[in-house]
């Protein structure tokens, strides 16, 4: 069980990771995909910024979720030791 729980919360870091990357390369060109100086170039800038910020929650809570896992194998090893 906490197995499936280090999984879950290594996947949850990768993917988060992944979207962080691509948020982070869509902000770098600036809305280059878009007309840029149009409000829908700016939607765009703005919207890849707040996915970077959804994202970089996402890690951080995965990573919360792989240490609260790291903590109960140690309690469980210790108790058993």
């Amino acid at each position: 069980m906490i197995n499936n729980t280090l999984a879950v919360g290594v996947q949850g870091i990768q993917d988060g990771m992944a979207g962080m990357e691509n948020a982070a390369r869509k902000i770098a060109r600036g809305g280059v995909d878009g007309p840029q100086g149009t409000a829908e170039g700016a939607g765009d800038l703005i919207e890849s910024m707040v996915d970077l910020r959804l994202y970089e929650r996402s890690v951080e809570a995965s990573a919360q979720v792989v240490k609260t896992a790291d903590e109960t194998l140690g309690t469980l090893l210790d108790i058993r030791a």
